[in-house]
């Protein structure tokens, strides 16, 4: 049972430090984000508009933030030990729909991606995103060896294990969601209490497993034909879509890694097949420092998916470099404050919801940045809360609503005894012990 806790209840006696707390570092991070979202996602989204409907992309895109606030507001005011609950019916729901988008989702880019429920589209990934770092969290909360800086093996075998099975799911849909998995795990683990001799053990497991799944997708193919996606920029771009082949999605991987590195690619003559990443480079070198101003891209009509996979070449463009740093640093300023306030709570429980929440939105944004400025291989990953994806923007919201929740409920070190004795007597026993990283 569920214990009683007079910090949850309606009608209990808070003392000041016991309060429900605000914290205005991540909900000002959230403003920023949703402020560029608006005005970013209404300029790139130019090849979505329709005569007489040409509001009609803000306006959904505005739709999802909004319902993804309510969920931000009802999860900030939900005691996170009552998260904790629910947590494992939020991994299972996750895997449950991925395992339904490989037996009969819906294809989109050749790989089959979404469920469609009426004229609703679920990316089922993007909740299997959020899952991982939700599950090692609960896991690990529960692993804690009293008193050491350790796991039990038992609690680290089921990391790997949640990360191995969430990997798979995900591995047809793109090889960065398995590396942002692993890389989410593995920043977990190390702050929450696993050694460096039993990381590396993991790290070699992950490149075992990896090397096995690319010999798998080596061996199978998949359809590259036309897609409805290259249907319509064949449409916008007057170019031939009538070719159908199937290859290997290993090899369209290789491919991407060996044009990345090619020297000189600036160079490149623009083709169907390096268009995305040229026109971005073309997108941000015309932005310069300061911009060209909201509202006058001109790439974002040549630029396929410059509404997701390639929004920030278009936030460069219109508005500079310098405000696109600022966006970046927006989530690095997220990751700063959840490190922080890491290292102030006194139990395990909320320290890793924080961490893992702000690992994978954090991370995401960065694989998004780097692969749009050309530092890592072209690959599709949404900018979150900007990039257009209702999917994405509700587990984003999830996720801040978590961070919020343990920010506004959980003892920290400034506190006192009576805050975190009566902490303790929330938790469950086994998910009591203290936070790891202010183990010695």
């Amino acid at each position: 049972m569920e214990p009683n806790n007079p910090a949850i209840d309606a009608g209990a006696a808070l003392s000041p430090a016991d309060k429900p707390r605000v914290d205005n570092y991540i909900w000002g991070s959230y403003i920023a984000l949703v402020i560029v979202s608006l005005i970013e996602l209404f300029s790139a989204s130019s090849q979505e508009m329709h005569i007489g409907d040409i509001y009609g992309p803000i306006i959904r895109h505005a739709r999802f933030l909004a319902i993804g606030l309510l969920l931000m507001l009802w999860i900030q005011r939900t005691h996170f030990v009552k998260l904790y609950y629910l947590i494992p019916v939020f991994v299972v729901g996750s895997i449950a729909l991925m395992t339904w988008v490989l037996i009969g989702g819906t294809k989109i880019n050749g790989v089959k991606r979404a469920i469609e429920l009426g004229p609703i589209m679920i990316l089922p990934a993007e909740f299997i995103k959020l899952a991982v770092p939700l599950g090692i969290a609960w896991i690990l909360s529960r692993s804690q060896v009293r008193g050491k800086h350790d796991v039990t093996r038992g609690g680290l075998i089921a990391c790997a294990v949640l990360v191995a099975v969430s990997g798979a799911l995900l591995f047809n849909q793109g090889l960065t969601n398995t590396l942002l998995l692993m890389a989410v795990s593995l920043g977990m683990m190390l702050i929450g209490g696993v050694p460096l001799r039993k990381l590396s053990k993991v790290l070699a497991i992950y490149l075992v497993v990896g090397i096995v799944f690319m010999g798998y997708k080596s061996m199978t193919a998949v359809e590259t034909g036309p897609t409805p996606r290259d249907i319509e920029l064949a449409r916008i771009n007057q170019t031939d879509t009538a070719n159908t082949s199937n290859t290997h999605r290993s090899v369209t991987w290789v491919n991407r890694i060996t044009r990345h590195f090619r020297l000189n690619k600036s160079k490149d003559t623009i083709t169907d097949i390096n268009k995305q990443e040229q026109l971005s480079y073309i997108a941000q070198a015309r932005g310069g420092l300061t911009g060209v101003g909201i509202g006058n891209s001109r790439e974002t009509a040549r630029l396929p998916l410059a509404f997701s996979d390639y929004i920030f070449a278009i936030i460069v463009e219109e508005l500079g470099a310098v405000v696109a740093i600022l966006v970046m640093l927006c989530y690095l300023f997220l990751m700063g404050r959840a490190g922080k306030l890491a290292m102030e709570f006194k139990s395990t429980l909320p320290c890793l919801l924080v961490i893992g929440c702000a690992l994978v939105i954090c991370l995401q944004a960065l694989f998004h940045i780097c692969i749009v400025v050309g530092v890592a291989p072209v690959s599709g990953q949404p900018l979150p809360l900007i990039s257009k994806g209702g999917t994405s923007i509700i587990a984003t919201s999830i996720a801040l609503g978590v961070m919020l929740s343990a920010s506004r409920w959980a003892a920290r070190s400034g506190d006192g005894e009576e805050s975190y004795r009566r902490e303790l007597s929330t938790l469950p026993e086994d998910v009591a012990a203290a936070n790891p990283s202010n183990i010695q």
